[in-house]
C-alpha cells in the first residue's frame, strides 16, 4: 500500500484545507444558525471537493476513494459538519450512480456534486436506530406509483431537496430481505419534517421526515424491488471509513491548537509543554490519530482495489469517533479554566464528534460486524 499522495490529490487536499481555514471562525455561528450556507455548499461543490470518486459524466473527476477520505479529514479540521457535505455526497451520489434508473441519477447526481442540492439518507427510523434491517416504513404499489407511510431518521432533514429511503415492501419477508430503495423528494405531498433536538451537528440539521401516503412514481425505485437493502448496505463500508476521517479532522486540530497553547503558557516559569503531564498525553495522541487515520487510509485503499473492507470499515466506524472524543477531552483539559469555556471550539467539537459515536452504527454494532467478518454469522453474536 503506498498512500504517496498523487499530484491530483495534493491540490484537491489544499484546496479542502484553503476551505477549512477560511470556515473554521464560523463554526459556531453554523451551530447557531442550524444551517450551512448554501453559497458555501456551491463553492465546494464547483471545487470538485463532493464525491470527486464519481465518474466525470456525473460530475465526479474519477478519483480514487482515498482522495475523497483525504478531503473530508481537511474540511472537518475547520468545521466538522461542513464536511458532511462531503460524505453525505459520496455515499448517496455513489447509491444513485450505480443503482438508480439512468434518468433519475442523470438528474441528482450532478446537483449533488455541484453542491447545488443534498440528497439525503433515511434508513434508521426513530423507533430502531440499530435495526435497519426491519423498517417500519412501508410501500405498496397503486398503479403506476409506490405510496409510503411511516417515518425516517436523517442528517440535512430540513436542507435536502430529496432523500432516498428504506422500506418494506414485502412484509411478509425477513429481516433484511423484502425492502426497497426509493427517491423521495422532500416537497411532496405528505412529507412533514420535524427538526430533532440534538446537542451537536446542529448545522447538519438533523431531523425526522413522516410520510404519510406519499406517491412516489415507480421510476424513483432504486435498485432491483426487494433488494434494495441488500444492494445499498454495500456502501455504508465506504462511508464508514470517511466518518472515520471525518471525526480525525477536528481531534487533528485539537492536538495542533494545543500543541502551540503548551509552547506559549508558561507555569513554575517553563512553557507546559516542557512538563511529562502535559507533553506526554498530546504524543499519546499523535500516535493515536495517525494510526486511526491510517486504518481508514487502509479501508479506502481496499475498496479502490475491489477487496474486502467491510471488518476494516468497523473497525473505523467505532475506534475513530471514540478516538476523536477522547484526544479532543485531553485537549480540551490541557487548556484549563479556558478550555472549559464556549470561547474555544473544543466543546462543541466534542458534542459534534459524540454524535457518531451513535448515528451511522454504534460501536456495538460495529463489534458484531468484525466478529461476524472473522468466524462467521453462526458464531459471531
Amino acid at each position: 500500500m503506498d498512500f504517496t499522495p498523487t499530484e491530483s490529490q495534493q491540490q484537491l487536499a489544499a484546496a479542502a484545507r484553503r476551505i477549512a481555514e477560511r470556515i473554521a471562525p464560523d463554526y459556531a455561528q453554523r451551530e447557531r444558525d442550524a444551517r450551512i450556507e448554501p453559497e458555501l455548499r456551491q463553492e465546494i461543490g464547483r471545487l470538485g471537493l463532493i464525491a470527486p470518486e464519481l465518474p466525470e459524466r456525473w460530475g465526479g473527476r474519477d478519483e480514487e476513494r482515498l482522495t475523497s477520505g483525504m478531503i473530508t479529514e481537511e474540511i472537518a479540521r475547520g468545521d466538522f459538519n461542513v464536511a458532511y457535505l462531503q460524505i453525505i455526497g459520496s455515499l448517496v451520489g455513489q447509491i444513485l450512480a450505480h443503482h438508480a434508473p439512468e434518468e433519475l441519477a442523470g438528474r441528482w447526481v450532478p446537483r449533488i456534486t455541484s453542491g447545488e442540492g443534498i440528497v439525503a439518507i433515511g434508513l434508521s427510523e426513530p423507533q430502531a436506530g440499530s435495526d435497519a434491517g426491519s423498517p417500519k416504513l412501508a410501500a405498496r404499489r397503486d398503479g403506476s406509483d409506490w405510496v409510503l407511510n411511516g417515518t425516517k431518521s436523517m442528517s440535512f432533514a430540513l436542507q435536502a431537496e430529496a432523500t432516498v429511503v428504506f422500506a418494506k415492501t414485502d412484509p411478509d419477508a425477513s429481516r433484511g430481505h423484502g425492502i426497497s430503495a426509493f427517491l423521495v423528494e422532500l416537497d411532496a405531498p405528505g412529507v412533514e419534517l420535524e427538526r430533532s433536538p440534538d446537542m451537536g451537528t446542529r448545522a447538519v440539521s438533523r431531523g425526522l421526515a413522516h410520510l404519510t401516503d406519499v406517491r412516489v412514481p415507480a421510476e424513483h425505485l432504486i435498485g432491483v424491488e426487494g433488494e434494495g437493502f441488500v444492494q445499498v448496505m454495500q456502501g455504508f463500508d465506504y462511508s464508514r471509513a470517511l466518518i472515520g476521517l471525518q471525526c480525525i479532522g477536528p481531534a487533528a486540530a485539537s492536538v495542533d491548537e494545543t500543541w502551540d497553547y503548551t509552547r506559549q503558557r508558561t507555569a513554575f516559569d517553563h512553557p507546559l509543554s516542557s512538563f511529562q503531564g502535559v507533553a506526554f498525553p498530546l504524543a499519546e495522541a499523535e500516535t493515536l490519530l495517525t494510526a486511526a487515520r491510517l486504518l481508514c487510509y487502509q479501508t479506502l485503499w481496499l475498496k479502490d482495489q475491489g477487496l474486502p473492507h467491510t471488518a476494516q470499515a468497523a473497525m473505523c466506524k467505532w475506534w475513530a469517533p471514540k478516538t476523536a472524543y477522547d484526544v479532543i477531552n485531553q485537549c480540551l483539559l490541557l487548556h484549563g479554566q479556558l478550555g472549559y469555556t464556549t470561547t474555544l471550539p473544543f466543546e462543541q467539537r466534542m458534542r459534534d464528534v459524540l454524535g457518531l459515536q451513535i448515528g451511522d452504527g454504534t460501536a456495538q454494532i460495529m463489534k458484531m460486524v468484525i466478529a461476524r467478518q472473522k468466524v462467521g454469522r453462526e458464531f459471531a453474536p
